[in-house]
C-alpha cells in the first residue's frame, strides 16, 4: 500500500487550505529492501545519518538503510527530551543533509526534533506499530521535565516494513491501538468545543480519524491471530493520524482529555506519586477508558443548569502545590488565557443537550476495555504506575497540563467536580 499524501493537501470545504509535507507512507512487507528506490523517486538526495536505538538496530540488521552515518542510542532510559537531543545534536556529522529515523516512537522525536535544529531533511521508518507521532510536524518531548510539543520536521517519506512491524514485542501493537483507541475521545471533545466556543471543526479531517480508530478496533481479533494485515492496518491508521495532524496544524484531532491524563502522568507533579514508567499508548489507552466513563457519568444529567458555577481562574498556589516548583512557572504559562473563559454559564445550559448527543455516539467502557483484554494490554490505573484513589485526583488536575478545551477541563465549572 502507497499513501499519496498530496491528494489530503488543498483548498478544503471547511474553509482553511490544508497543507502537506509528507509526500508518501509505503506500508509494505520489505519495503526496506527498496530503501534507495524510493529515495531516488522522490528525489531525496544528500549526505545520511540513519538514527537507531540498539534493539531498532538489531531489528532491521538485514535491511539497514544506506547511510554515511549511523547514530545508535543506549534504550536504557532513552526519552525524547534534551538529554537525547543534545546528545544526537553533538554527534550528528555538519555535512549531514537527511536523517533517517529507524525505530519507534522516541527514536522519531529525537530525529525530527533534531532535523528541525539542524535545518535538514527527514525520513521515517517505523519499526513498531506503537504511536500516532510518525507523520508529525512536531516532537512530543518531555523537556526539562515538563510535557510539550516543539517545532520539528514532518518525513518527506514513511516507509513502514510491515516484517518488521509484525514481529516487533507485543507491547508497541498494544500501545498503537490505545494511542488510535484515544481518538475517540479526542473527537468527542473537538466536537463539544466546536460547540461551546466554535473552534474550528473540519469535518474531512474529522472522519480521517473516526475511520483509522474503527479500522484499528476492527483489526484487533487479526492482531492477536498474527496477521500481518491487521499490523498493517495498524500501521496505517496511525500514520492516517499523523497526516490528520499535519492537515490541522496541530495535534487536535489526536488528543484530548485521554492524552492530557496520560502526559499529566509523565510529568510526574510532586503530589501525585507515579510507581513506574508506562508506553505513551498504554496510558491514552487507560486515559481512553476512564475519560469515557467520566463523560457518560456526566451525559447521565439530564439538566446541568443547577450544578453550572461561574468560571474561575486556577490560583497559582494550586499549581505549585500540586506540580511543585519543577513544573508550575510553565504549567501557569501555559494556562494563562485559559480557552475555558470563553465558555458562558448560559452557553454550557444551552448545549448540554447536544452535548450529551455526543457522548452517547463514544463507544461504551466495555467495549474498548474488552478490546484491551483481548489483547492483554494495561486496562487500569495500577498497571500504569498510579493508585487507583488517585483517580480523583488525575480528573481534577490533568486538564492542566494542556490548554485545549475538553469535556473534561469544563468539569471545573461544575459544583460537583471544583478543584479543591
Amino acid at each position: 500500500m502507497v499513501i499519496d499524501c498530496s491528494k489530503y493537501a488543498g483548498k478544503c470545504a471547511c474553509g482553511r487550505e490544508h497543507t502537506m509535507e509528507t509526500r508518501a507512507a509505503v506500508i509494505e512487507p520489505g519495503c526496506l529492501f527498496e530503501f534507495e528506490k524510493y529515495m531516488a523517486e522522490f528525489g531525496v538526495t544528500g549526505k545520511r545519518c540513519a538514527l537507531y536505538g540498539e534493539n531498532s538496530y538489531a531489528a532491521t540488521a538485514d535491511r539497514h538503510p544506506r547511510a554515511e552515518q549511523q547514530i545508535v542510542l543506549d534504550p536504557t532510559g532513552l526519552h525524547a527530551n534534551e538529554i537525547s537531543t543534545a546528545e544526537v545534536l553533538a554527534k550528528l556529522e555538519d555535512d549531514v543533509e537527511v536523517i533517517v529515523a529507524v525505530g519507534s516512537g522516541t527514536i522519531h522525536d529525537i530525529a525530527r526534533f533534531c532535523a528541525h535544529e539542524r535545518g535538514i531533511r527527514f525520513v521515517s521508518c517505523p519499526t513498531g506499530a506503537s504511536v500516532d507521532g510518525f507523520c508529525s510536524t512536531v516532537a512530543a518531548m518531555t523537556w526539562y521535565g515538563f510535557k510539550k510539543t516543539l517545532p520539528a520536521v514532518a518525513p518527506e517519506i514513511v516507509l513502514a516494513d510491515t516484517e518488521i512491524i509484525k514481529n516487533a514485542p507485543m507491547e508497541l501493537v498494544r500501545s498503537g491501538v490505545g494511542d488510535i483507541m484515544a481518538k475517540y475521545t479526542a473527537l468527542a471533545d473537538w466536537k463539544m468545543a466546536h460547540v461551546l466556543t466554535h473552534e474550528l471543526l473540519c469535518e474531512k479531517i474529522y472522519s480521517i480519524m473516526q475511520d483509522a480508530a474503527d479500522t484499528v478496533m476492527q483489526s484487533v481479533p487479526g492482531i492477536v491471530r498474527g496477521e500481518e494485515s491487521a499490523y498493517a492496518d495498524v500501521t496505517y491508521a496511525l500514520i492516517m493520524s499523523g497526516i490528520a495532524m499535519q492537515m490541522m496544524g496541530n495535534s487536535r484531532p489526536a488528543s484530548g482529555a485521554e492524552h492530557h491524563i496520560s502526559h499529566m502522568i509523565e510529568m510526574e507533579p510532586e503530589a501525585f506519586p507515579v510507581k513506574f514508567p508506562a508506553m505513551h499508548g498504554e496510558k491514552t489507552g487507560v486515559g481512553s477508558l476512564i475519560a469515557v466513563r467520566e463523560y457518560k457519568r456526566l451525559a447521565k444529567i439530564e439538566d446541568i443548569t443547577p450544578y453550572i458555577t461561574d468560571y474561575a481562574p486556577i490560583p497559582e498556589e494550586h499549581f505549585r502545590k500540586f506540580f511543585g516548583e519543577r513544573l508550575a512557572d510553565s504549567l501557569m504559562k501555559e494556562n494563562e488565557n485559559d480557552c475555558l473563559a470563553k465558555v458562558s454559564r448560559e452557553k454550557l445550559s444551552a448545549s448540554w443537550g447536544e452535548l450529551r448527543r455526543i457522548i452517547d455516539e463514544l463507544p461504551t467502557e466495555e467495549y474498548l476495555y474488552g478490546l484491551l483484554e483481548m489483547l492483554d494490554a494495561k486496562r487500569d490505573l495500577a498497571s500504569i504506575g498510579v493508585e487507583e484513589s488517585e483517580l480523583p485526583v488525575l480528573l481534577k488536575n490533568s486538564p492542566l497540563v494542556r490548554n485545549r478545551l475538553t469535556l473534561m477541563r469544563t468539569r471545573r465549572m461544575m459544583k460537583i467536580c471544583e478543584i479543591e
